[in-house]
């Protein structure tokens, strides 16, 4: 993970592999700036990083933070949507969105993970 401390990779490598062992979901976090521009858009790049996972997109959930154009957008497989609701995605990355706000991109990142991975265990 370009651009982050060690301690900082491992912090978001631990949060990944606690979601998806709490969750028995596949977790990916995309962080950066989308390939292609404005041509396909974020929502697009997002959607292709989720399909590339092939045989696991069904229970996968792909979060892309785009650092330089302050964007963000997560995208759930058809069985992940059973238990991560559009409601619950969007009220989690508006608490990622406020903690981006003031500055603390890797404390949002690790939330967003940790609610996202909490949620689809609530409902497991």
């Amino acid at each position: 993970m370009r651009g982050l401390t060690t301690a900082q990779a491992d912090d978001i490598r631990k949060a990944l592999h606690t979601a998806e062992i709490r969750s028995g979901l596949r977790f990916g976090l995309f962080l950066g700036e989308p390939a292609g521009g404005p041509v396909g858009g974020r929502r697009h790049f997002a959607e292709r990083l989720h399909a590339a996972l092939g045989p696991e997109a069904p229970d996968a959930v792909v979060v892309l933070v785009d650092v330089k154009g302050r964007g963000l957008e997560i995208v759930t497989g058809e069985n992940a949507r059973h238990r991560l609701t559009d409601a619950a995605c969007r009220l989690t990355a508006m608490s990622m969105a406020t903690a981006f706000s003031v500055g603390d991109l890797i404390g949002g990142v690790l939330y967003g993970i940790n609610a996202l991975g909490e949620q689809a265990t609530a409902r497991r």
